[in-house]
């Protein structure tokens, strides 16, 4: 048997390694040892603009675990000035001012004209040599393709950054304090400038060309599918690993312009068996151009590359996508010869976006072919 004397040096060293390893545990963990203070001379701080334009991040629940349905009449909603009074940080890392650019009551589906104003006011302040860098609070379902849009128009070589939240600010658990704080160091980073506008939630770091929403309600939604992230918001730093290769913002021939309108560009669905009909309606309608969100590596139904034929006839420019949102859509001697326009990695939201600007340019298939090339 072992002595008793031997039996607790054994139980005594044990804990001495749990413990230990415990504070190496907790030394790991991504939390700050202190709180960052403030400087002492803030002017010497980027000056990052804080736009809202809304979304769940703007928005309060009752009681704290509502974080599905929230909003709504008899619900304040959060103010920029509320985020600041809220994360007294963000005076640890920027001269942080406000921008309320959040669609006027009753507030609706976000319209084409509100993105318009945005934009126009993001050329404003990107022109302005005292700000540093701009974020942008925007509701997560259609942020990816407003942000993409903004990659398009707004003419800058500054930090912008698109931040949102799956859970309200009121939410148990809430996302959105930190996204927000990690947005405005991302913009008062120099190291972001020239890469286009990004989008930063959960930490990652996505240009706004690549990031698709994959998931409804939880909070590692946005993701680079094909591509991956472009850096991290690290709790010691913001860290980048690449640039974009696709041409944006100070790069864009559309930047710095405003569009008072947008051709007409509609979103067809494949799947089996689906009609054409579709299509000749569109055609009817009015439009100027059609993406078509095709199946595997881009393939629409027989039905629907008939209604194609007559379609192009007419003059209606066409893009087919592919509905897998992984992978992008090949060229191939028959679709060249079809003069279908292949929509790379696009999800059909941004193809359309791409189309309508190019629209603006040409109606020609080959000159609409490069800037799904070059965008």
């Amino acid at each position: 048997m072992t002595h008793p004397l031997l039996r607790r040096s054994l139980t005594h060293r044990l804990f001495l390694l749990a413990t230990g390893l415990l504070a190496a545990t907790v030394r790991g963990q991504e939390i700050p040892s202190n709180p960052p203070a403030i400087p002492a001379d803030t002017s010497k701080l980027p000056h990052v603009v804080l736009m809202s334009m809304g979304g769940t991040i703007a928005s309060r629940g009752t009681p704290r675990l509502n974080i599905t349905h929230y909003g709504g009449k008899g619900t304040p909603p959060v103010t920029p000035e509320d985020w600041l009074h809220d994360l007294p940080e963000l005076a640890t890392i920027a001269r942080v001012t406000t921008d309320d650019e959040r669609a006027v009551p009753p507030a609706g589906q976000e319209t084409y004209e509100q993105a318009r104003k945005v934009a126009r006011r993001l050329n404003e302040l990107a022109a302005d040599p005292t700000v540093d860098g701009i974020v942008v609070t925007h509701g997560t379902n259609i942020m990816a393709e407003v942000a993409y849009f903004m990659d398009l128009v707004v003419k800058t070589e500054k930090p912008i950054v698109f931040v949102g939240s799956q859970r309200p600010w009121s939410a148990l658990s809430g996302d959105g304090p930190l996204n927000l704080y990690n947005a405005v160091r991302v913009a008062a980073t120099p190291e972001a400038a020239r890469r286009g506008v990004l989008q930063c939630m959960n930490q990652y770091i996505n240009t706004a060309r690549d990031v698709t929403k994959t998931s409804a309600y939880r909070v590692q939604t946005f993701k680079g599918l094909d591509v991956g992230a472009i850096g991290f918001a690290d709790p010691d730093k913001v860290v980048f690993y690449r640039l974009p290769t696709r041409k944006h913002t100070f790069k864009s021939e559309f930047a710095g312009m405003d569009f008072p309108t947008l051709p007409p560009v509609e979103v067809v669905y494949s799947y089996q068996e689906a009609p054409g009909y579709m299509i000749d309606a569109l055609v009817d309608h009015g439009v100027k151009g059609i993406v078509v969100d095709g199946t595997g590596a881009g393939v629409p139904t027989s039905s629907q590359n008939e209604a194609i034929n007559r379609a192009q006839a007419k003059g209606i420019i066409i893009v087919i996508t592919t509905r897998t949102r992984g992978g992008r859509v090949q060229e191939t001697p028959a679709r060249t010869a079809s003069k279908i326009v292949n929509g790379d990695n696009l999800p059909p939201e941004k193809a359309r976006i791409l189309l309508q600007l190019a629209l603006t340019r040409t109606s020609d298939w080959a000159e609409v072919k490069r800037y799904f090339d070059t965008y």
